[in-house]
């Protein structure tokens, strides 16, 4: 295994707001509902503080993204998000092109001033609709209405924004084909520059999970799948990821990171990072989850740091570079992994065989292979 020239690596900042107004019953990321008012001072004194001893692990490297998650990061005032931003700029500095998505939720953003959160650095929206169904809404536990969805969009143009995701789901509590693809026209019908499409999956440690709801068939599922991508790509959006859909190449820089193996710092209760250190290492981490023990000084942020063992590294890099349809360039797999390509010749080769991947200067899923990403990760797995 080479040492890794880490100046060859992207590095990205993820920032975890864990607060939200409600619980959505089939939501699974570190999210709290507040009791109290949000100690949003306090909580970005903590982020900045975070920050401060996260940026070692840069390695000199400017950021290329930053994403705002959570929870719901528009809980909080544009000023907060504006001391981030700067304390992220002074600690690490940023590349000229730097992508700074603030993920929103329609049920909150009657408070939010888009504008000011332009003016503090914010370059990307991501908006939390779900669904334009009032049934579907309920079903789902969200605070927002069709009309709020909508006019939060309208407030993020009329505030400058050029540069917007939807947050849409499918395979919803009863949710009719018909159903699902008048969501998906009527996202379409506000020329979002990005579409986020992915089916509603029931995940353990949610209200879904112990009280199951009547889901679509599997027919219908793949029903709407398969005529969702057809009005996507009708429409201009290009699925560049298995649930990501862009008009002229405005993919999400951030998630195009993760996907390409990039490293990225994590601050915030909850968030997860990735560094490449520079003996070629590879380091995961991730910080208490309680904001609780988050913000209580007596207490360490970091939680939980290891290092990826060199047999785990293609499954992790494959994980991630083959959910994208057109695929990475080979030579990345050496130079984000430190291995030799030919580590994974033989299973690349024999799926190349199978008519499940396309293999040379680029590694690409075909698209049986792209259908069944398990079957073709699972190859990968030194543990199956």
């Amino acid at each position: 295994m080479r040492a890794a020239n880490t100046t060859d690596i992207p590095l990205s900042l993820y920032v975890h707001i864990p607060w939200c107004v409600k619980k959505c019953p089939y939501c699974d990321f570190n999210s709290h509902v507040s009791q109290s008012p949000i100690p949003e001072q306090q909580y970005t004194e903590h982020l900045t503080a975070d920050l401060t001893e996260e940026a070692k692990y840069g390695s000199g490297r400017r950021l290329s993204s930053i994403f705002f998650g959570g929870g719901t990061p528009s809980l909080f005032s544009p000023q907060a998000i504006g001391r981030i931003i700067h304390a992220a700029q002074e600690s690490l500095g940023f590349t000229a092109d730097i992508e700074i998505t603030l993920e929103a939720n329609p049920g909150t953003t009657e408070y939010t001033d888009f504008g000011a959160l332009r003016d503090a650095g914010v370059n990307r929206l991501s908006i939390g609709i779900q669904t334009f169904n009032t049934q579907h809404l309920k079903a789902l536990g969200r605070i927002h209405s069709e009309e709020e969805a909508i006019n939060a969009f309208r407030k993020a143009r009329d505030a400058g924004f050029n540069n917007i995701n939807i947050d849409l789901m499918h395979g919803l509590p009863n949710q009719s084909q018909a159903q699902a693809m008048l969501d998906l026209t009527t996202a379409i019908e506000l020329q979002p520059e990005h579409i986020s499409w992915y089916q509603l999956t029931i995940e353990p440690n949610t209200i879904f999970y112990n009280a199951p709801p009547a889901l679509p068939n599997e027919d219908t599922l793949s029903d709407i799948q398969d005529q969702g991508e057809v009005l996507l790509a009708e429409h201009g959006y290009q699925q560049y990821e298995v649930s990501a859909y862009a008009k002229n190449n405005q993919h999400a820089k951030h998630n195009m990171n993760y996907w390409q193996f990039g490293d990225y710092l994590g601050i915030g209760a909850g968030a997860h990072g990735k560094v490449t250190t520079s003996d070629g290492h590879i380091e995961r981490y991730r910080k208490t989850r309680l904001p609780a023990d988050y913000l209580n000084a007596e207490k360490a942020k970091t939680v939980g740091r290891s290092v990826v063992p060199a047999q785990r590294l293609p499954l992790e890099f494959m994980m991630n570079a083959l959910r994208l349809p057109q695929g990475i360039q080979s030579q990345l797999f050496e130079q984000r992994t430190g291995l030799p390509l030919a580590t994974v010749m033989p299973q690349l080769q024999q799926l190349q065989t199978e008519g499940l991947i396309e293999a040379g200067e680029h590694i690409r899923p075909t698209t049986l292979g792209f259908r069944f990403l398990n079957t073709v990760l699972s190859r990968f797995n030194e543990e199956a």
